[in-house]
């Protein structure tokens, strides 16, 4: 009899969902759905519409197993299934774009990663510049004021307005706290891309904290 710790085992779990196991799509439902919706709500408005992808990817697992050829992990599988439907509905939604056409977020001199304006310009036997203001220090901030609702507000409005790659870096590997090679895999990029994706990305998050923690409005 198969138990539920052998699930853990893709090609056990696998053979289990082609057999049409009901158990095993109720073990893959309840570890991975509520993750799923948070990774599709990084793509889509509403979370109505997000719920709508997320079962779209469930028939797609249902109508897609037998062919899955064990390239990469289920889990890989899994979320490239969401991600496809849910780009293709952010794109409808004028919410995203597809992460191919972000390729110019790809590049390492697309854009900097902190605001040059921080900076202040340097002069000629200085050419690295100087700090106009450092980033602000949270040594001295309250452990709950980090953690209050409404800090984590600010950091989910920050990263919806992400750039879409950068965007999908950052929420894979700080929110679902994904290896970068899983990301890299999923995602089909280089090590290098992935690095410089998510610096950018907890860049501009740090400094939409910073304004927020100054008191500015972000």
């Amino acid at each position: 009899m198969t138990g539920q710790a052998d699930y853990l085992d893709d090609t056990v779990l696998v053979s289990a969902l082609r057999d049409g196991d009901e158990g095993a799509f109720g073990w893959l439902l309840g570890r991975y759905d509520g993750s799923l919706r948070r990774v599709a709500m990084s793509y889509v408005q509403t979370r109505a519409v997000a719920d709508e992808v997320v079962q779209d990817t469930w028939v797609g697992v249902i109508n897609g197993i037998d062919r899955f050829e064990g390239r990469s992990s289920l889990k890989t599988w899994l979320y490239r299934i969401l991600m496809n439907i849910a780009r293709a509905r952010g794109v409808h939604e004028h919410r995203s774009v597809p992460f191919a056409s972000a390729s110019s977020v790809l590049e390492d001199g697309a854009e900097p990663a902190i605001d040059p304006d921080r900076f202040l310009s340097a002069p000629a036997d200085d050419p690295a510049g100087h700090w106009v203001s450092f980033p602000l220090p949270w040594e001295h901030e309250p452990e709950d004021r980090l953690e209050a609702a409404e800090t984590v507000a600010v950091v989910r409005e920050a990263m919806r307005t992400l750039p879409p790659a950068q965007q999908e870096v950052m929420t894979l590997r700080d929110v679902e706290a994904w290896t970068s090679s899983e990301i890299c895999d999923a995602l089909n990029i280089s090590e290098t891309n992935q690095r410089v994706l998510l610096h950018r990305a907890r860049s501009k998050v740090r400094r939409a904290l910073e304004k927020y923690f100054e008191g500015a409005t972000v």
